[in-house]
């Protein structure tokens, strides 16, 4: 008798994130507590299909001001985060890169927001920051596994300054550019979002048009958003680059006045643990207490409800995934057909999981399902088109299956590894987006960390993010590892 074969560590590992999902989905809150969510709906998709363009000014204005603070808030960051990637290699940078891009853009909004109120610094440095630690992190990356063949070809002798401009940087240039290009665009759905929390971008006129039942303005401003997505190929080049940044620098609203004194306030005083700036001769208890406090009230809860929704959504987007890859695959769809599939994938990655979780919300009232439909459906289409792309790659059989039978043992089989390195790779970023969901009313570290903000409770909200940032940290270890001991690799193109 031949003795049952073990599983391999792929097929253990998936199976114990499937596990663990469920195990989450048992204990999920996904019920419905509006009155009538298929008429809102049916609102919603009258709006849609009737966009408002009337109020032209306004939006307009909004699209400029997304756009300027994304410009201005990329070009810092990029900046930063190539000058970071030279000294990559000391681990205080590393870790130091590491902590600022596990803090959401919307935790660093709502920080400088307390520093320089609605000035346009909060928009761009809330960009800049985190930006600046992921674009050093990935251009390291990229001159690490830059072709080194080059180098063997350099005189001795010749200056590390010299060999780095004139043949380290040249062959990495093409990757930089390319990436810059998509880190604009996810610049632009940062700065959407951060209307949310009162900067004059899209997500605020979004927020009012929601609030007020104003459908086809709100059809009005996303069509206008996907428009700039969509054309970033045609509006972007680069000798127009200069004219972008003095335009952004231009247009925003810079007469916002901010306190100096409330600058110093703030990081000397209000970010201090209450028990330590208080003082007295029983700190350490009060300091011990207080975070005993924060620990079984705020932190245990939201923290298990962010891994808990953080693992529903990452294995839903598994799912979805397998779904979406093949509306734009050339071994399974012919060109005509795919065209739907690329708009469909084009918009669902282009809008914000907070834009569409708050679009959720508003039809199914406060539950996690709202944020797991968001954030499946926005990884899986990010996912998703770039599977679909890896299959362009792929050459199959003249005599090979068709529909189903070459859908399940073709295609799938050879990019399920590819696939796999995807997801775990936007593990991190999923949990990232689950943190900030919170805002949103779902009970995630965001709604304790928003919730400390309102209650101008800075030390407990700083102390808050910081644990959000560990657990990105965590995380990003984690599947680090996992994806380096299967052997799942992604490409510079696909980070």
């Amino acid at each position: 008798m031949i003795p049952p074969r073990d599983p391999s560590p792929l097929a253990r590992t998936i199976s114990g994130f499937l596990l663990v999902a469920i195990l989450c989905l048992i204990f999920a809150d996904l019920a419905i507590s509006t009155g009538d969510p298929w008429r809102e709906f049916g609102l919603l998709m009258t709006g849609f299909v009737t966009p408002d363009f009337y109020q032209a000014d306004s939006l307009f204005l909004a699209v400029a001001y997304t756009m300027a603070f994304a410009f201005l808030g990329v070009a810092i960051g990029n900046v930063t985060g190539f000058g970071l990637a030279l000294v990559f290699h000391y681990r205080l940078v590393r870790v130091g890169c590491a902590f600022i891009r596990a803090i959401h853009e919307l935790f660093w909004a709502l920080i400088f927001l307390q520093m320089f109120g609605l000035s346009p610094l909060t928009g761009i440095l809330a960009i800049a920051i985190p930006y600046a630690g992921i674009i050093a992190k990935v251009y390291a990356e990229i001159l690490e596994e830059a072709d080194q063949r080059p180098l063997s070809a350099v005189p001795v002798g010749t200056g590390k300054a010299s060999t780095f401009m004139f043949v380290r940087l040249p062959d990495s240039w093409a990757h930089f550019r390319t990436y810059s290009m998509y880190r604009l665009e996810c610049g632009l759905r940062s700065s959407a979002v951060l209307g949310f929390i009162g900067l004059p971008t899209l997500g605020f006129h979004l927020e009012t048009a929601f609030k007020e039942g104003l459908y086809s303005e709100v059809s009005a401003l996303l069509i206008l958003f996907y428009l700039i997505i969509a054309s970033m190929r045609v509006w972007m080049k680069k000798t127009l680059l200069p004219i972008y940044l003095i335009g952004a620098a231009t247009i925003l609203p810079w007469g916002v006045a901010f306190s100096w004194a409330n600058i110093i306030r703030f990081l000397t005083e209000d970010v201090i643990p209450y028990p330590i700036r208080n003082g007295g001769d029983n700190m350490m208890a009060a300091l011990t207490d207080w975070v005993s406090m924060l620990l079984i009230d705020q932190i245990l809860p939201g923290t298990l409800a962010t891994i808990q929704l953080t693992m529903i959504a990452l294995v839903v987007t598994g799912m979805v995934t397998l779904i979406f890859f093949p509306m734009i695959s050339p071994l399974l769809f012919r060109r005509n057909a795919r065209m739907g599939g690329h708009i469909f994938l084009v918009i669902l990655r282009s809008t914000p999981e907070y834009i569409l979780a708050f679009v959720f919300l508003n039809l199914w009232g406060p539950s996690m399902l709202p944020a797991i439909v968001a954030l499946s459906l926005h990884n899986a289409a990010i996912i998703g088109h770039l599977v679909g792309r890896f299959t362009e790659t792929l050459q199959l059989r003249r005599d090979a299956v068709k529909g189903l039978n070459r859908y399940f043992y073709e295609v799938v089989p050879r990019i399920y590894r590819p696939m796999l390195a995807l997801l775990f790779y936007r593990w991190e970023v999923i949990l990232r987006e689950t943190a900030i969901l919170g805002i949103l009313g779902i009970a995630t570290l965001g709604f304790y960390v928003d919730s400390a903000f309102a209650d101008l409770r800075f030390d407990r909200a700083m102390f808050l993010i910081l644990v959000t940032a560990l657990l990105n940290i965590c995380v990003d270890t984690i599947s680090r590892n996992i994806r380096s001991r299967l052997r799942l690799h992604t490409t510079l193109e696909e980070r």
